[in-house]
């Protein structure tokens, strides 16, 4: 990575090493975007790039039993990789006061806020980061989140949460636990696994992550990046937006871009990487990007079901039972895990960490 210029170092060193995040950097009033957070041309989003007229599946789940439902979930996730649900069973009033809860920790001053920056935090469950991984990127990202683990272990540390948002955090958590356990059933007996026990359960969904994303207005948003074409390295992520957009999903086309139009009350679900590996490809885990807003600051919720650390996941011996050649190796989800977050977002170049 070339050497930054003296200001975006300083920009740098407010932001990260300080702890200020862009939320801090956006509120000393900049009218301009820095050097530090501009894309080169060829990476930006560009207009004739999004396709005016796409967009995703929306299902509605209101009866989970029914073979239309099922087969419109495991059709969205083999050619698409992402989809909305409607009729989830999770209350509006849990997804509103979690989005709300977002606000309310960003608008915290930032002596507040800062108590839980990385390194300062009292818990390593809960902690504040910006952009994705500064170290290694030569432009940073939009964005700051506050990331909570939530595995049951994990949960004993509630105590020292931040008292502003974790009620909400937990509720919404609880509330999508069935609906996750309902996508993974239905999305597993398309791949022919007739149950989900307790060894298989902890390889899809035991350390599930929660952030509270934040993507404070941009003077210039076509010159940034709110989060770059990335895919997640989830089993299955479960996002929850706000009203104001700004996600776009990598179309069939090349380099096309499809926006994903907020839906009130729905949730929008993509495939991960795991579960693109587990499926050896009849699953896909489709890149994805966020675009902040020039007046407005943006708010998403995503639920990361990740396997539990120490998982090892490749191909299921269901889908390899017919003689079907396995596309991945068998790997250790924390390594997979430190991999990704070794480096820049940069697409799909994850996948070959377990590809053979």
């Amino acid at each position: 990575m070339a050497p930054r210029n003296p200001n975006s170092e300083k920009i740098l060193d407010f932001v990260v090493n300080e702890g200020n995040g862009i939320k801090g950097l956006v509120d000393t009033g900049i009218e301009t975007v820095p050097d530090l957070y501009i894309l080169p041309i060829e990476e930006r989003l560009l207009p004739n790039n999004i396709l005016p007229y796409d967009s995703i599946p929306v299902i509605d789940v209101s009866n989970w039993d029914d073979p239309k439902v099922k087969e419109s979930i495991c059709d969205a996730a083999g050619k698409w990789g992402f989809f909305q649900i409607i009729n989830h069973g999770v209350p509006l009033h849990v997804l509103d006061a979690v989005k709300e809860a977002a606000y309310r920790f960003f608008g915290l001053p930032y002596e507040e806020r800062n108590k839980y920056w990385a390194g300062n935090s009292p818990t390593d469950t809960v902690t504040l980061k910006t952009s994705f991984v500064p170290q290694a990127e030569a432009v940073l990202e939009w964005k700051d989140y506050l990331s909570f683990r939530c595995s049951p272990r994990d949960l004993e540390s509630f105590p020292l949460w931040p008292p502003v948002c974790r009620d909400e955090v937990v509720e919404y958590m609880e509330s999508a636990k069935s609906v996750i356990r309902k996508l993974l059933e239905v999305l597993l007996e398309g791949l022919k696994v007739k149950q989900i026990d307790k060894a298989r359960e902890y390889t899809l969904m035991g350390s599930p992550i929660v952030n509270l994303m934040y993507y404070p207005h941009c003077p210039n948003p076509d010159f940034t990046a709110g989060v770059r074409p990335h895919s997640d390295i989830s089993t299955l992520t479960v996002l929850l937006q706000d009203d104001n957009g700004g996600l776009y999903v990598r179309a069939t086309e090349n380099d096309s871009w499809i926006h994903v139009l907020p839906i009130n009350g729905a949730l929008v679900i993509n495939i991960g990487d795991i579960l693109q590996i587990m499926s050896n490809d009849r699953y896909k885990s489709i890149e994805h990007r966020v675009v902040a807003n020039r007046s407005k600051d943006r708010v998403s919720v995503p639920i990361f079901v990740n396997p539990g650390p120490d998982a090892v996941f490749g191909p299921l011996p269901e889908v390899l039972e017919s003689g079907e050649q396995p596309l991945y190796k068998e790997v250790v989800f924390s390594d997979y895990f430190k991999y990704f977050f070794s480096k820049k977002h940069d697409g799909k170049k994850s996948m070959d960490f377990a590809r053979i």
